[in-house]
Order: C-alpha cells, then sequence, then structure tokens
C-alpha cells in the first residue's frame, strides 16, 4: 500500500505573482508526481471562510442573495464571509450573520470544516448552525448589495438538489443540517 502521507511533489522554487488584501497568488516551479517539471499556481487566502446557516425553531432559514462577480451570476447563499485568522471564529461567525441578515443567535454550533477548492486554493471554511435567534437590522458592508430572504428549510434544500444554490459552503452546511435532522440531531 502506499504512504498515503509521502509528498510526492517537489517545489524548485517559488514566486508571488500578485496580493490583495484578501488573498496571494504564489507561482511554484515544480516537479511533478512523475518527476516532470511544471509550475504550479496557489491561492492563499489571508482569513478563514466563516458560514452560518441560521434555523429558527420552525426550521426556517435566511438566504442571501447577492452578484458574485467572478461567476458573473446571481448567488443564493447563505450568511457567509471571511474572519481573521488572529480572532475566534465563533465571533466572525456572529459578525458576519449579523451584518448580512440582522440575525443575533444565541447558539451556535460547528456543523463541519472543510477546504473549498483544495486542488488550487488553501482556503479553510467553518460552518456554523445558528440558532435561538433574534431579527434586529442588518449592517451590510459597502461591497455587499444583499436581498435577504427568509424561507423553509425545505425550500433551501430543494434549491440545492436543484442546482439552484451552488455555492460550496451553502451547498455543504445545507446538506449536512439535512442529515443531522434526519438522524434526529437537530
Amino acid at each position: 500500500m502506499k504512504n498515503v502521507n509521502l509528498n510526492s511533489w517537489k517545489t524548485l522554487g517559488s514566486e508571488d505573482k500578485y496580493e490583495t488584501p484578501w488573498i496571494k497568488v504564489t507561482q511554484y516551479e515544480v516537479l511533478n508526481p512523475a518527476g516532470k517539471p511544471g509550475i504550479y499556481g496557489v491561492v492563499s487566502f489571508k482569513n478563514l471562510a466563516i458560514g452560518i446557516l441560521p434555523l429558527d425553531k420552525n426550521h426556517n432559514t435566511w438566504l442571501v442573495g447577492q452578484w458574485r462577480y467572478p461567476l458573473k451570476q446571481y448567488s443564493w447563499e447563505i450568511p457567509e464571509g471571511g474572519g481573521a485568522l488572529n480572532i475566534d471564529p465563533i465571533n466572525s461567525a456572529k459578525r458576519e450573520l449579523k451584518e448580512e441578515t440582522g440575525l443575533l443567535a444565541k447558539n451556535f454550533k460547528e456543523l463541519c470544516r472543510m477546504h473549498t477548492s483544495n486542488s488550487v486554493s488553501d482556503e479553510y471554511a467553518i460552518l456554523y448552525l445558528a440558532t435561538e435567534l433574534e431579527e434586529t437590522e442588518a449592517e451590510p458592508e459597502e461591497t455587499e448589495d444583499l436581498v435577504i430572504k427568509k424561507v423553509p428549510f425545505s425550500e433551501a434544500f430543494r434549491m440545492v438538489m436543484d442546482g439552484e444554490i451552488t455555492d460550496s459552503l451553502s451547498m455543504v452546511a445545507i446538506l449536512k443540517a439535512k442529515l443531522l435532522m434526519d438522524r434526529g440531531g437537530i
């Protein structure tokens, strides 16, 4: 059996190609697993990805709609955003939930941790379920032109299954919550 902990890539050098306050793109000169030379581009994120699935006692949830520039299309998602690496992720989750939906939650339960696209990125996400909700006023950032809608959780699940929700954080949070609900864990 192959040693799964063995790195068969060899790094010969690297050069940072582009950087913003949110990401850094690095080009690596490599020898691939076959020993052939090549390049590998990696997008490194400077924040955690944080996603929050709010769920009220009647099993309603809130979705956030916005135009996603890289996709050049509109996207329905759970509330999500970035969390500074030096801040407790739960505090970032509370901030994002309030900012995007106006919701405050008494309880947060971690649903999972995930890598969002590990073939080109090191982005790491933590997803939460937020319950015991209180509605207040949303406070979106200036870069966010959001539409907020409250829907039955079953509708959000249908949107994932029908391909209307394609955002990875949203899909994973909704599908994981559905599995937990079916097992009586929520």
